[in-house]
């Protein structure tokens, strides 16, 4: 049904089963009947999403449902369970209102129109595919129940990260347990980038959604599209098949991966020949076929998607029959740890080759600024590396806490991508590690500072007070290129700086490879 009405038009359309929406004006939309959303998952993606589109659809309920307790708790405390730039503001504006935050799994799920899953989808530790594939067991789970306690038919979406096809094997596992109840499967990819999150919410440069190419897939996609097209222009909105819209991810992914190993192995090139990564990071980046973006030199990229995702796509082309294509996205993941290893091995070098007894100050420990994220970061294999090599250290960051950084140095790889209550509940705490929460304590009588999260405030440190208060001489090993190197030599300080040519001292004493 379509009514039209000149300046104030309205639309009348179908969105949910029997649910309608009404269009009115230009920008405008509102729902005749209130519809229900559910994401099962309070993570970093779930948590952030459903906030904006509660703030967004203000006559949509949006339920966020976990099994966790203290992290549902912490959704409804004054305190969240993650930072993210702007995520206070909209939780709090929203909670309480049309955004709620449950344990309650089943009853907010038996209610909803549409089922967000953003559960976890860890790489495997063990079994087929251990080390590459992702492990579905928390998906599975995931359908099962929405199969147990749907009473009324249901679109399901993909939100977490999957290989490709999850979806037609969560569509057998609904299908087989439906009790005559319909459920319509979507991929919708979610491309957040940590520290942005909210931004990129509130503005994307695009909306993905994957569905079924049958009429019913095709209804699903636009009542999906419609909740974005509250704040979405439609031009921006995706619509593909299912197996586009699960590929999508990891392609998008690894080609952002791939970009910064790609300038991660020309900063070893450049260390080699004199040349200044970043002045040709800038003449690359002027191409208009290739962009600014990604092009920055670091100690290498972090985060819970890049690694997981390349290991992913890596082991569905080995399924797939295409081994050449696994070797080349392999290789992305190789000079990322190379990166790593090459910046620890160029610490110990220059300190007279060891680092024993040695306090180590490490000045960020999230995987990038303005989140408080550690997952997959740089700074794990840097502090293990020196570890390794009995380095005492000292380790400041404003947004991780001691009992983080302690569970990440002493966790076995993955482990981090599993639910908490599935990790090692105390977790054997790394000695020769200290943390503090101060810049200048760090510092303090260290032998070496190392830049491993390009935090704001680590620019404008007064680095001739750190200077006074350390052993000398005294290094900075720059892995995220933020301090004036000229200015801090001036001081007094042996610098590296990633990509940058190096100084006589650091000639004199190259990395061990």
């Amino acid at each position: 049904m379509q009514n039209h009405l000149n300046d104030g038009f309205v639309f009348r359309y179908k969105l949910v089963g029997s649910v309608e929406y009404i269009k009115s004006g230009k920008d405008q939309l509102f729902l005749s009947k209130m519809v229900k959303i559910c994401c099962i998952g309070a993570g970093y993606v779930g948590g952030p999403t459903m906030a904006v589109i509660a703030l967004k659809c203000p006559n949509i309920q949006v339920a966020v449902v976990d099994i966790s307790t203290a992290r549902i708790n912490a959704w409804n405390s004054d305190t969240l369970p993650i930072y993210e730039p702007g995520l206070d503001e909209v939780v709090k504006k929203c909670r309480g209102k049309n955004l709620s935050f449950s344990t309650d799994v089943e009853k907010h799920v038996a209610e909803s129109d549409i089922v967000f899953v953003s559960v976890n989808t860890p790489t495997k530790t063990q079994g087929l595919g251990a080390g590459k594939a992702a492990d579905l067991t928390y998906w599975e789970s995931a359908a099962r129940m929405i199969a147990d306690v749907a009473k009324s038919n249901k679109i399901v979406v993909e939100k977490s990260t999957v290989p490709v096809k999850t979806a037609e094997a969560i569509e057998k596992i609904l299908t087989h347990n439906s009790k005559g109840i319909n459920f319509s499967i979507l991929s919708n990819p979610e491309f957040l980038a940590e520290g942005t999150a909210i931004s990129d919410l509130l503005n994307p440069d695009r909306v993905l959604i994957g569905g079924r190419e049958t009429p019913e897939g095709k209804k699903a996609i636009e009542a999906l599209r419609d909740v974005y097209a509250h704040w979405v222009p439609v031009d921006r909105i995706l619509c593909t098949n299912l197996w586009s819209a699960e590929l999508s991810k990891l392609a998008a992914n690894a080609f952002l991966a791939q970009r910064i190993s790609s300038v991660n192995a020309m900063s070893a090139l450049c260390e080699a020949t004199g040349a200044d990564v970043s002045q040709v990071a800038h003449a690359v980046g002027k191409d208009t076929r290739i962009g600014p973006k990604f092009l920055n030199a670091s100690v290498g990229f972090g985060g819970s998607c890049f690694q997981k995702d390349i290991l992913n796509l890596v082991y569905i082309c080995e399924c797939n029959g295409l081994p050449e294509v696994a070797t080349y996205w392999k290789q992305v993941i190789k000079v990322n740890d190379y990166q790593k290893t090459r910046f620890v091995n160029r610490i110990v070098s220059s300190m007279f080759n060891t680092v024993s007894g040695k306090k180590i100050a490490v000045l960020g420990f999230a995987f990038k600024k303005d989140t408080g994220d550690t997952r997959e970061t740089p700074a794990i294999d840097v502090c293990k590396g020196l570890i390794g090599d009995k380095a005492k250290l000292s380790i400041y960051d404003p947004q991780v806490n001691q009992d983080q950084i302690q569970r990440d140095l002493s966790m076995k790889k993955f482990d981090w991508d599993h639910p908490v209550h599935l990790q090692p509940m105390s977790p054997t705490s790394v000695k020769d590690v200290s943390v503090v929460w101060d810049a200048y304590t760090a510092t303090k009588d260290a032998h070496g500072i190392c830049i491993l999260t390009e935090w704001d405030e680590f620019k404008n440190l007064d680095y001739q007070k750190i200077f006074n208060d350390m052993q000398k001489p005294a290094f900075v090993f720059d892995g995220r290129n933020v301090v004036d190197a000229e200015k801090l030599r001036k001081i007094g300080f042996i610098v590296y700086s990633i990509g940058k040519p190096l100084d006589d001292w650091l000639k004199d004493m190259p990395a061990v490879a």
